[in-house]
């Protein structure tokens, strides 16, 4: 169900549902931009431009573009050289919210817990004898 919220960009009140995560005119305002881009990597030789080069080019954020590679907006099949920041470290990456070695790393970590974890309950569980 839709909440009224503060458009993240203006401050003007609106619906947020979602489809939408800003206001009425701020999402033509997008829209318009969007097409900036999408007429931009459409000619053959933009095809593989990085992110740096479509943001000098359009003049659009880097953020906005983030957004329409996670919503998959902007087709990374079609587009090799785009992706978004990982989540931790900022590493483009085109799936998910962690890069790899991020992800690998908080793995590791978890496992080192379980170990610690299960280490500990068994100091716990052990019966000690004494000689009186």
């Amino acid at each position: 169900m839709p909440e009224l919220e503060n458009c993240p960009k203006c401050g003007n009140l609106y619906l947020k549902n979602n489809i939408r995560d800003v206001c009425g005119s701020c999402y033509k305002e997008e829209e318009k931009l969007y097409d900036i881009v999408y007429k931009f990597l459409r000619k053959r030789e933009n095809r593989s431009a990085t992110t740096e080069t479509v943001v000098e080019e359009t003049g659009v954020e880097e953020e906005l573009l983030y957004k329409w590679v996670r919503k998959g907006r902007l087709q990374l099949a079609q587009f090799p050289n785009l992706g978004y920041p990982c989540s931790k470290c900022g590493t483009l990456i085109k799936n998910g919210k962690l890069c790899s070695d991020c992800a690998g790393k908080i793995k590791n970590d978890l496992e080192v817990l379980d170990k610690e974890e299960k280490r500990k309950e068994e100091l716990r569980n052990r019966t000690y004898y004494s000689q009186n």
